[in-house]
């Protein structure tokens, strides 16, 4: 029996399940700051005999095995979470190996092992919902270098016909700042699902999207891109990415049919969760 966290910046979903991917049980507790949260999540878990725990958390996070400050989260702008000893913690209350990458990276891991990119050996995991981050997999193994991905954090060309300002607190107008969750509301003045109808508004969305792709194509080359979150469940935003990734590639690239290159994710809203079981697995052993 396995454990695992999706630790989001609005809430963790906590489970245990196999190393299939089985989910057995789960709960989802709100985060606040970790002197509240925690102690649900570890409540929780001491009442299952678990091997291995994983956990894919928002970031950023220190994922370098010979850093001092290896499993905290790092400079997040969460209040209560920065520099955040997150292992330590899970470690120390119930004694078992933990394993430990970012959200995304989890959800990408699921997706490449029993998900939409399964058999293939890479692929690209990207979320768009309060925040942008992506997890890929390269030649089997999780990308990871001086740090994870944070590709989020991009820089793109601005719709001409978009002013408003941006919204991360670190780069103003990146990917993130322009075409996250939170900025669609401020541009706009309603969240996404009261601007369904307003067909300019996911236009402007898969402009933004699409240029993102064209950079992880180009430098990432991945044989799947899976794009989830909430404000991917608008589904109409994937035909407008079908129209202007090709015009941003401009034959650069020769791709497979779009819409079986770039999916919605194969797990659904459990990739994360399946991933870090998928992590836990890889603690263990």
């Amino acid at each position: 029996m396995l454990g695992a966290i999706e630790a989001g910046g609005t809430k963790f979903v906590c489970a245990v399940g196999d190393d299939t991917g089985k989910i057995m049980e789960r709960i989802q507790i709100p985060t606040t700051v970790p002197s509240e949260t925690i102690p649900q999540v570890i409540t929780f878990f001491k009442k299952y005999l678990i091997e291995a725990i994983g956990i894919g958390s928002f970031g950023p996070i220190d994922v370098n095995l010979d850093s001092a400050t290896y499993g905290n989260i790092t400079s997040t702008p969460k209040p209560g979470w920065k520099d955040y000893p997150f292992v330590q913690e899970i470690k120390e209350a119930l004694a078992v190996p933990v394993g430990f990458n970012t959200d995304v990276n989890a959800a990408a891991l699921g997706e490449a092992t029993i998900g939409a990119a399964k058999g293939l050996d890479s692929c690209l995991y990207i979320t768009v919902g309060t925040g942008i981050g992506a997890g890929a997999v390269v030649q089997g193994n999780l990308l990871q270098g001086l740090s994870h991905p944070e590709m989020g954090h991009i820089l793109v060309r601005r719709h001409p016909e978009d002013q408003y300002a941006g919204k991360c607190p670190y780069h103003q107008d990146c990917l993130e700042g322009l075409a996250a969750g939170p900025a669609i509301e401020e541009r706009w003045g309603a969240k996404g699902i009261d601007l369904v109808q307003r067909g300019e508004v996911w236009d402007m969305e898969a402009y933004y999207i699409a240029q993102a792709l064209m950079h992880y194509i180009l430098i990432l080359s991945p044989k799947k891109i899976i794009l989830g979150g909430g404000v991917m469940n608008q589904k109409q935003v994937f035909a407008s990415i079908y129209k202007y990734l090709p015009e941003f590639l401009n034959d650069y690239v020769s791709l497979l049919e779009l819409s079986d290159y770039i999916v919605s994710p194969g797990l659904g809203d459990n990739a994360g969760i399946i991933g870090s079981l998928l992590l836990a697995k890889e603690a263990l052993r």
